[in-house]
């Protein structure tokens, strides 16, 4: 079990990976994203798997929670941190960036840019978990650069097991859908019409996937909000937020081989069937790490 160190002062170098970290193991989508984005980046992943979910934590104990995550993976060297949780970014991500060293980004930011940006008729939703709904974070972001949206919020908490279990996943133009399989797709489609049915009828026309689940499900959920309604993914605009703070440092990886490094706090039994569906390839080897709270 890899233990918890001191953080270090560091200037970050562009040979240097990038850290990424979640509650769980959701935010393998946004280091999925990055990898297609910047295939050069050695990139290590912490997902504190022992103690999520964050979101039903006070915003202290998720502040708390934040910085020892982010304290390990500046332990080891990173150049830039991401913070892939939701939870974590609308709570602890000012507090981050004042006491790191590194540069640090959230996913709730470069969604709500994306989606301000995607809108036409200054009307647009927002899914997400619970928590993340109910910290208003999204509306908060996007009402400070555009005052005049109109933002129609809506928790969606069955997508997250769903998207776990792999129900509603994509499958392959060349392959047969088994029996079990279509069930569940369209189990999975009833869910989503239950939660999304109407948001036609609210003359929305985007739609910000807020959280790091949901891309698994995109497929599924542009069908049933139909042609009309623009998906903005918050995994790839947190990628594309990254790719451009390090071009704008100077800091992008030089052309060469690149790595992947995955921690977890706890290795539950299904974590290598989950992390693979969410990153969309083998997860290769996984530590078990320990931070804060006597783990």
């Amino acid at each position: 079990m890899v233990a918890e160190a001191q953080p270090t002062v560091r200037n970050p170098r562009a040979d240097a990976p990038i850290g990424v970290f979640d509650s769980g193991i959701g935010g393998l989508t946004v280091v999925r994203a990055l990898r297609a984005l910047l295939p050069a980046e050695s990139i290590i992943y912490f997902g504190d798997t022992a103690r999520v979910p964050y979101g039903t934590k006070s915003a202290e104990t998720i502040t708390r929670f934040a910085q020892q995550d982010a304290r390990f993976l500046v332990t080891r060297g990173v150049k830039l941190i991401i913070v892939a949780c939701h939870s974590a970014s609308s709570a602890a991500l000012l507090e981050l960036r004042r006491s790191l060293m590194v540069p640090v980004i959230g996913v709730v930011e470069p969604g709500a840019r994306a989606l301000v940006a995607a809108t036409r008729s200054s009307r647009v939703a927002v899914i997400g978990t619970t928590a993340t709904i109910l910290s208003a974070a999204y509306e908060r972001a996007i009402r400070a650069l555009r005052p005049d949206i109109e933002v129609v919020a809506r928790a969606t908490p069955l997508l997250v097991p769903m998207a776990e279990e792999g129900w509603g996943a994509e499958t392959p133009a060349d392959s047969r859908q088994s029996a079990a399989d279509a069930l569940r797709t369209r189990a999975a489609e009833l869910v989503c019409r239950y939660y999304l049915g109407g948001l036609v009828d609210e003359n929305v026309d985007a739609l910000l996937l807020g959280c790091t689940h949901f891309p698994l499900l995109a497929g599924i959920i542009a069908r049933v909000v139909g042609p009309g309604i623009r998906l903005v993914d918050a995994s790839q605009e947190t990628a594309r937020a990254a790719a451009q703070l390090l071009q704008d440092k100077g800091l992008l990886a030089p052309t060469g081989p690149s790595w992947l490094r995955v921690y977890l706090s706890d290795l539950a039994p299904s974590f290598e069937v989950v992390g693979t569906r969410f990153l969309g390839a083998p997860l290769g080897e996984v530590t078990r790490a320990s931070v804060g709270d006597g783990q």
